[in-house]
This record gives C-alpha cells, structure tokens and sequence, in this order.
C-alpha cells in the first residue's frame, strides 16, 4: 500500500483512481484526437451499435453516466471531426440518434486496443482481468455503482456514517 492510501478514506481512494483512470485515458487517446469523454462516449456507442441499437443521445447518456447536455456537445464535435453521424429518430422527432461512421469505427477500435492494454496494466495487481479477484474487484464496483447516492439526504438510509 503506498503511504498515499494509509489512513485514506474508500472515497478518497474511489476519487484517486479514477482520477488516475481518466488521466491515463486522457494520454492514451490523445494521439488518436479523442479525449476520455469522447472515448467513453464512443466505446458506449461502438458496444451498442455491435448489439444493432442505434441508441438515442440520452439513452447514450444514460448508459455512460455523462449528462445528457455533455453528451449532446460530445456528439456534435465527434460528429464534426467524422466520427459519428447524428439523425433524427424516426419514432421520435425530438430525439437525436447517433451511430458511428466509418472512420469512427477504425478510431474507435484503435482507441479500445490502446484502452484494454491500460486495463490489463491497471488489474495486473490483481492478477490480470480474467483473475478472480479482478472478477471479483468488478462486482464491487458493480454493487458500489447500483447503489443510490442522495447529496442532499432526503433518502432514508437506515445506518447515516458517523
């Protein structure tokens, strides 16, 4: 454990590695143009649209956890670099779909390589992705993403942090 993490807080330490993680990206993407909120914004969509969605901006936003707003300005600049292409949904005139072109695919799948060796160098502490404990890692992070965050405590949490 380094001296940095002793007597840390688990949200202090949630906070350093994501900070850490968003860094990294950063730099990793940077030779590609992107930066992480547009690779995650990418990736999300690469998966979805792998899956045959052509998901909306805000089931896009929904999905990656970025506010429906910064997800609008994201896809506009992606979408001005060639990346993507936004139309409207025929089902729904307010709602903009967005889907990859052909160049955002050979980005996007450049930018997952660069992104999956960060991964591999991130878990090798616990053994590698496929480890149990980085199987297991994962689940945590799942239960501590499902879990409810109110800022302004109108929830009834039945045992408040002292």
């Amino acid at each position: 454990m380094s001296n940095l993490s002793e007597g840390a807080t688990p949200g202090f330490l949630v906070w350093r590695l994501s900070t850490k993680w968003r860094v990294a990206v950063d730099r990793a993407v940077a030779p590609l143009g992107l930066t992480h909120a547009q690779y995650s914004l990418l990736g999300s969509l690469y998966g979805m649209q792998r899956s045959g969605l052509r998901p909306s901006q805000r089931r896009l936003a929904d999905h990656t956890g970025l506010e429906a707003l910064y997800v609008s300005k994201l896809a506009r600049a992606l979408e001005s670099a060639g990346l993507l292409e936004r139309t409207r949904d025929p089902a729904d005139p307010r709602a903009v779909q967005l889907a990859l072109t052909e160049r955002g695919l050979e980005t996007t799948r450049k930018a997952i390589d660069v992104v999956q060796g960060l991964l591999r160098q991130l878990l090798a502490p616990l053994g590698g992705p496929d480890s149990p404990r980085a199987q297991e890692f994962t689940r945590e992070l799942t239960a501590l993403l499902d879990a409810p965050l109110d800022p302004f405590g109108t929830t009834d949490d039945p045992a408040p942090l002292k």
